[in-house]
């Protein structure tokens, strides 16, 4: 009787302990710090008058008043950013905030000089770059274009093909150092870690190469080409990145089984929006022109 009304800020709070498991892992969720966390659960079951969480040794474990919450919660969330993306995709004016989601490499050896001549043309439109080789939720409005490498872009999305995403194994001029350039599995390899798991690099090697001695792993692949240029090991590069680096020789052909595709997406009630259309357009129209890069046919 005595409970006091939510606000859709307390749904944001519950529903990020209810994802996460942790104040913690709510925390970096929602940008805040672990107290504030802490403070609002707190208020919120006492503004209530219920029980949300166990709090045990292992993290929070949701109640059965948790758990209806989180499921209320979720479909209010679902509402409120489906309207979002509505009013966003009736939006006719080339101004405002647009977020890109786009992997490292691609990002800083392609696009990043195209993207500045964007900004020239399209001054009122605010980019923001969000550096990420995992896919972000278009629905959940984490990212209003996604450029990504995949053979199967999620059905929630649309998009266009642009080409096909070619890869093979490089190292360093040096590293061989008058050896057989045979590839064994006595080669060190530099791996991408457990975050890139779309790469199919993982699935080759063990097929092909089930006792390589592993050297390093790294969750960017900026990171593997710098350790490759280090002479540190052997890896499986975009010819993008290892064809145009005098560094870097390639040590086997175009590997059909490394092939993966690029897109450009974006989610359905984004795609009329004004600003969201010029970037698409101004992207397709620029890796068109880098596609015999990217598919590794500059190669000497």
């Amino acid at each position: 009787m005595n409970a006091h009304p939510l606000e859709w800020n307390d749904l944001h709070f519950v529903l990020a302990v209810c994802r996460e498991g942790t104040l913690s892992g709510a925390a970096r969720a929602l940008g805040v710090n672990h107290s504030t966390v802490f403070r609002r659960i707190a208020t919120i079951e006492k503004k209530l008058g219920v029980r949300l969480f166990e709090r045990l040794a292992s993290g929070y474990v949701m109640t059965e008043a948790g758990e209806a919450m989180q499921e209320s919660g979720e479909r209010v969330e679902n509402e409120v950013l489906g309207l979002s993306r509505k009013l966003v995709g009736r939006d006719l004016h080339l101004s405002g905030v647009l977020r890109v989601a786009v992997p490292d490499a691609l990002l800083i050896k392609i696009l990043m000089p195209h993207l500045s001549i964007f900004s020239q043309c399209y001054p009122k439109i605010q980019l923001e770059l969000i550096i990420s080789n995992n896919y972000l939720n278009l629905t959940k409005r984490e990212a209003d274009i996604a450029v990504r490498v995949t053979q199967e872009p999620p059905e929630t999305v649309v998009g266009r093909r642009i080409c096909s995403m070619m890869t093979t194994i490089y190292c360093s001029t040096g590293y061989f150092a008058g050896q057989s350039e045979c590839i064994s599995e006595n080669h060190i390899w530099l791996l991408p870690d457990e975050s890139m798991t779309q790469l199919p690099i993982i699935k080759w090697l063990d097929q092909n190469y089930p006792k390589a001695i592993l050297g390093l792993r790294c969750n960017t692949l900026l990171g593997l080409y710098e350790a490759v240029i280090q002479g540190m090991g052997i890896a499986a590069l975009p010819c993008f990145l290892g064809d145009p680096d005098v560094r870097l020789k390639r040590i086997l052909p175009l590997i059909d089984e490394l092939d993966s595709e690029l897109w450009l997406l974006t989610h359905p009630d984004l795609r009329r929006t004004a600003r969201v259309r010029a970037l698409m357009d101004f992207l397709a129209e620029v890796l068109e022109k880098e596609k015999q890069l990217i598919e590794g046919q500059l190669s000497s």
